[in-house]
């Protein structure tokens, strides 16, 4: 029985993370949970599942849970995530809330020699030398949530397979990969959302609409496989049923296949080297499959270049794209600015920014504090 906390439990992340949680009762037992304002979802995951601790974003509304749910200790804010993150009998930390909000709180579990399910993309993408130090001084495993990167886990056998040439990182395109730019300019905030294969929050499906995700994603893949930029493709699939796939000297491709359903590399992080029947054993077959692979439109999807550009860059450069990346987003989700306005908005950031190479954290936060204040 593994003991697991789960920071943005009622995140679409957290939410399948429970499903599969209840699925595998008999393994997995539920430590702690941490949400931002999404009280009532939060209080019906404390009836079904009893953690000892649970964490909120807003210190006010402790009582609202303490009516109920006299016996739980109840933390708030970041410093409780970190809290959280320093109990000491859990051994897996899921990492899946939205934002910078739980990068110190995941550096604690991996100083605390906690294993990390990693679905927070910030993590790695503004801070990915500072983290994976920190795991290797910690001997503490990442284990990534994201299907792409679970798929080339599992194609590796071991992060650092020495036959392993280059990955191969999937794209389904998203919903506007058969539209011309021009039409790319009308596109309203509910065609964006229109994700063709995913069921996946606001924020990143945008990204994917854009393709910066998959960027973010080449970034992330570059810290967790220690691999070099230029052995890292992205190819576009629009079925997403080849999740990645890894390529070898020998010119032998391994390919991991499946439902597109976070489910499956959710349920593989926690269980991880095991595998275990859930929630989506019996939902594939390979009979009738249509299997389509193209080369990314660099100049179609020119946020895809520059945030594989500002991972190159290193330093303070991936923490200025994404902060402005999710700025740009949020303002086109409350449609103050057009879809093509947000690469715009990254772009303008990016050519005026100077770089700061081997950054601390509190850089970090800095340089993402400044852009999102100015951008707000």
């Amino acid at each position: 029985m593994k003991n697991i906390i789960i920071l943005g439990s009622t995140g679409s992340i957290g939410v399948q993370t429970l499903e599969v949680v209840e699925k595998l009762s008999d393994k997995f037992n539920i430590k702690a949970l941490a949400c931002g304002n999404n009280i009532e979802l939060l209080k019906e995951q404390i009836k079904k599942f009893k953690p000892e601790f649970v964490c909120i974003k807003d210190k006010n509304k402790i009582n609202d849970i303490k009516k109920e749910f006299n016996n739980i200790e109840i933390y708030y804010g970041e410093e409780g995530l970190i809290k959280l993150a320093q109990i000491p009998d859990y051994d897996i930390l899921v990492s899946a809330t939205n934002g910078i909000v739980s990068v110190r709180a995941t550096l604690e579990a991996i100083k605390n020699k906690k294993t990390v399910a990693l679905a927070n993309k910030e993590t790695l993408v503004m801070a990915g030398d500072i983290v994976i130090k920190e795991a290797r001084k910690n001997n503490t495993d990442i284990l990534p949530i994201d299907s792409e990167h679970s798929a080339i886990l599992q194609c590796l056998g071991k992060i650092n397979n020495p036959f392993a040439k280059r990955l191969w990182i999937t794209a389904s395109g998203g919903p506007f990969l058969n539209n011309t730019r021009e039409e790319m300019k009308k596109f309203t905030v509910k065609e964006a959302l229109n994700h063709p294969r995913w069921s996946m929050g606001k924020k990143i499906t945008v990204d994917c609409a854009t393709l910066v995700n998959k960027g973010l994603e080449v970034i992330e893949a570059h810290h967790l496989y220690d691999f070099d930029y230029e052995n890292i493709k992205v190819v576009i699939h629009p079925q997403s049923i080849v999740h990645s796939f890894v390529e070898f000297n020998d010119g032998s491709f391994l390919a991991q296949m499946g439902v597109p359903s976070m489910h499956i590399p959710i349920q593989y992080a926690l269980s991880y080297p095991n595998r275990f029947k859930g929630i989506k054993s019996d939902s594939f077959s390979p009979f009738n499959q249509k299997l389509e692979f193209f080369e990314p439109d660099y100049e179609k999807f020119p946020l895809l270049k520059l945030t594989i550009e500002c991972g190159k860059e290193k330093g303070i450069m991936p923490a200025i794209l994404n902060a402005a990346n999710e700025a740009a987003v949020y303002k086109f989700l409350r449609g103050e600015i057009s879809f093509l306005d947000i690469e715009k908005i990254v772009t303008k950031e990016i050519e005026k920014t100077n770089n700061i190479q081997d950054p601390g954290i509190d850089e970090i936060f800095e340089a993402d504090r400044l852009i999102r204040e100015k951008l707000a």
